[in-house]
């Protein structure tokens, strides 16, 4: 009998241990109380053992300083989790956070995808005419810059990143001579992008450049005659249903009063997968047509290609998102992505109708091997592709 009392209050014990470990180190929720469609993962042939590995390994660290981890399939939220782990708000540390689905996040350049849903609105809207329309209409007061082949560089040109400029992105973004973080300290922003010198004709060439996206965001502004932070406010982020955010300034290192267009939007987890299910579908949200329908498609179209980072071959370049061919087993589908330093990504498998949101901060860390889109093949898509199979 003491044996046995022996071996059940060591039983008792464990548990209480794991369940305790766990609680410090993970905030998972029922989806109760949300505006995004859910599913019990068991109702879709899930196991819910397997998505806890996920969090195992996770909270192991074998895929380090990952903060959120959300999954969207067929439309409905079937996985989200929330760890513990530091972070920081655009460049400054802010130590340790235990992130929940109310937590605000750096998004970084994912930033740059919800500027270009904005673009497509100012267009519907009548502000900007179209992607074709020239650069110099909107900056009459620039006309010495303007000259010879700048002369040409239109919305789309800046959209696609092929603005023929010479611009430095890589090196790291702690590096002074990255020319994003010459435009964060600059008084006027906008000029300096303005003013680098050509390296090849526009329209020609991607090469990645934050300051096409600062020039967006001025654009919208102007031709709109409303601050950016309302402008998004008003046409994206109150029709999803989003009230919690916040927008950085440059002046936050002692540069301009600008709102960082290229990567200074914090949102929640959530929110990113509520952007992610936007263009899920086709820029509709509660039976409103908050992007028009043809923008998405066009954003998602592969624009101008280049060699790929992430997979042998090539990838292209949308209208402020990535987009490169995939696989999964014998399963060969295009994958599109919003891409932030840090591992902040939202990913869209429209074949299989799959979208990934994570967070991290891993920033200025290109090296780290087990990152979320390792976690994405080796551990999520095992389990979510094997459901169209069932």
């Amino acid at each position: 009998m003491k044996i046995i009392y022996y071996i059940l209050s060591l039983i008792i014990l464990l548990v209480s241990c794991n369940s305790n470990t766990a609680k410090r180190n993970v905030n998972s929720f029922n989806l109760i109380g949300t505006d995004i469609p859910t599913v019990v993962p068991s109702e879709i042939g899930i196991d819910s053992l397997l998505l806890r590995n996920i969090n195992t390994k996770i909270i192991s660290q074998e895929y380090p300083n990952i903060h959120s981890v959300l999954i969207s399939k067929s439309g409905k939220l079937i996985y989200e989790h929330y760890f513990e782990g530091s972070d920081q708000i655009f460049g400054h540390d802010i130590g340790t956070v235990k992130f929940t689905d109310t937590t605000l996040h750096d998004i970084r350049s994912i930033t740059k995808s919800i500027i270009s849903a904005c673009v497509g609105i100012a267009i519907k809207e009548g502000y900007i005419k179209n992607v074709d329309q020239n650069i110099s209409d909107f900056f009459p007061n620039m006309d010495s810059i303007f000259r010879g082949d700048k002369a040409n560089w239109t919305i789309e040109n800046f959209l696609t990143m092929t603005t023929g400029l010479s611009w430095n992105e890589n090196v790291p973004y702690n590096n002074p001579e990255n020319d994003e973080i010459q435009m964060t300290y600059k008084v006027d922003p906008i000029r300096y992008v303005l003013e680098k010198q050509l390296d090849t004709i526009p329209g020609k060439k991607f090469n990645y450049n934050g300051g096409a996206t600062q020039v967006l965001a001025e654009i919208i502004e102007r031709s709109s005659n409303t601050s950016l932070d309302k402008f998004v406010k008003n046409h994206l982020l109150i029709p999803l249903g989003i009230e919690h955010y916040q927008w950085t300034k440059y002046s936050v290192w002692g540069g301009s009063d600008k709102f960082a267009a290229a990567g200074g939007l914090r949102l929640t987890s959530r929110d990113l997968m509520k952007f992610g299910l936007l263009y899920r579908n086709k820029g509709m949200w509660n039976k409103k047509q908050v992007i028009p329908k043809d923008w998405i498609s066009e954003s998602f179209d592969p624009k101008i290609e280049y060699p790929s980072e992430v997979t042998e071959g090539i990838e292209w370049y949308g209208y402020q998102f990535w987009i490169w061919p995939d696989q999964f087993q014998d399963d060969e589908f295009i994958m599109n992505a919003a891409l932030g330093n840090g591992d902040q990504n939202i990913f869209w498998d429209l074949k299989n109708d799959v979208i990934i949101v994570t967070t991290a901060g891993n920033y200025n860390k290109w090296d780290i091997s087990n990152d979320s889109y390792t976690l994405l093949k080796e551990h999520i898509y095992p389990l979510v592709l094997n459901i169209n199979s069932r």
